[in-house]
């Protein structure tokens, strides 16, 4: 359906959320209507912290407020929903709004196909009406159920809208960019030529869709990478976890900023725990570059500041490869936890592929490396 339908059939003035390319229709009619607006739209770190911005727009307007996301994100919802949300305790109203990955019979990658069988079960769980909007549900359907809907809305429960692959249609054109020269596809080369074999720890999206490709283009093994393929934000404790257990090696992380900010508690954790061998690289083009570009908060805040005051003994912020390599020469002869944030561009080439590896094939074969270090 005709995405500015669906927004004007929910009569919402107030949207939050976490980008996804299910949902690429929704969040660019957002942006094109409203931009990055604290009284209309706002693109938050995290999906519970989503629920909870709604939560207090509620509390502060008496009115119902919509919360996007990716079904990968239900898991950061239960707290809020379960212990906040639900009727019987505060009865705080909202519509989500879930783009469904991994839809059980639709080919999608494997960090959904689990999530996708599930999706509708646990919003079931936590008591959240649901409807799912296809490519043939006709605006009538999504009235009728909007209406049903808003009964249980003034009870102060929530509901959701659960959206296929292709339902949204009509999404403007919107076009995101910054001002940074390095590309990730290019940095990450620099960051495969230093680091050697010592293994590597890749957020979640292309950045590790590139480091794949990289290897493949260089005649590499695949072994020394875990290419987190889900589990957003959490790259950076995989590799403390690593990190801690294999001290007489070199660890390297490659971050992103939007996953930086979903779970940034892992910075205190980092920092706190400091291990010598561990260098934490964030690649920060201020978007939600994987799902669309949609912006991040993350060009607008000192990284490094963040890092330090999480007490990492090394932090820096480069922009161009001269810098770059300076920055990973220095991080890899030092015995000390270092961290460099490395600004880029939005964009990657239309050709990028995706592993041509199983994700338990990428493990077995990554923790066989590590057992020989």
């Amino acid at each position: 359906m005709n995405v500015e339908r669906l927004v004007d059939i929910i009569g919402s003035d107030f949207y939050t959320g976490v980008p996804d390319s299910q949902l690429k229709a929704l969040c660019n009619y957002l942006m094109d209507r409203y931009g990055i607006d604290p009284h209309h739209h706002v693109i938050a770190a995290n999906e519970g912290n989503c629920a909870a911005l709604a939560a207090g727009y509620h509390l502060a307007t008496g009115k119902v407020p919509v919360v996007y996301m990716q079904n990968s994100g239900e898991g950061n919802i239960i707290n809020p929903v379960a212990s906040l949300m639900n009727d019987k305790v505060y009865a705080i109203p909202a519509v989500f709004i879930v783009g469904w990955r991994g839809e059980p019979g639709v080919h999608d990658e494997p960090q959904h196909i689990y999530q996708g069988e599930v999706t509708v079960k646990l919003l079931e769980d936590m008591d959240i009406r649901t409807f799912i909007i296809g490519k043939e549900t006709s605006d009538e359907d999504v009235e009728g159920a909007m209406e049903e809907f808003r009964e249980l809305l003034a009870r102060g429960k929530d509901v959701a809208f659960v959206i296929r692959k292709g339902a949204l249609t009509g999404a403007p054109s919107v076009e995101y960019k910054n001002g940074n020269s390095m590309v990730r596809e290019d940095i990450i080369k620099h960051i495969v030529k230093a680091t050697g074999e010592d293994p590597i720890i890749s957020t979640t999206g292309k950045a590790s869709r590139e480091l794949f490709e990289i290897r493949a283009a260089n005649g590499q093994s695949h072994k020394y990478d875990f290419l987190t393929v889900g589990s957003m934000g959490h790259s950076s404790s995989i590799a403390l976890g690593v990190a801690i257990n294999k001290p007489g090696r070199k660890i390297w992380c490659i971050d992103g900023d939007g996953a930086v900010l979903m779970h940034m508690g892992s910075m205190a954790l980092v920092g706190t725990n400091k291990p010598a061998n561990l260098v934490h690289i964030v690649i920060n083009n201020g978007a939600h570059e994987t799902v669309g570009g949609m912006p991040t908060v993350a060009g607008g805040i000192d990284l490094v500041a963040i890092a330090k005051a999480c007490g990492y003994p090394n932090a820096v912020s480069v922009d161009n490869f001269e810098d770059l390599d300076r920055e990973l020469e220095l991080a890899g002869s030092r015995n000390e936890l270092s961290f460099i944030e490395a600004k880029c561009s939005i964009g990657a080439r239309e050709d990028l592929g995706r592993p041509t590896t199983t994700s338990l094939e990428n493990k077995q074969s990554f923790m066989d490396y590590l057992n020989t270090l």
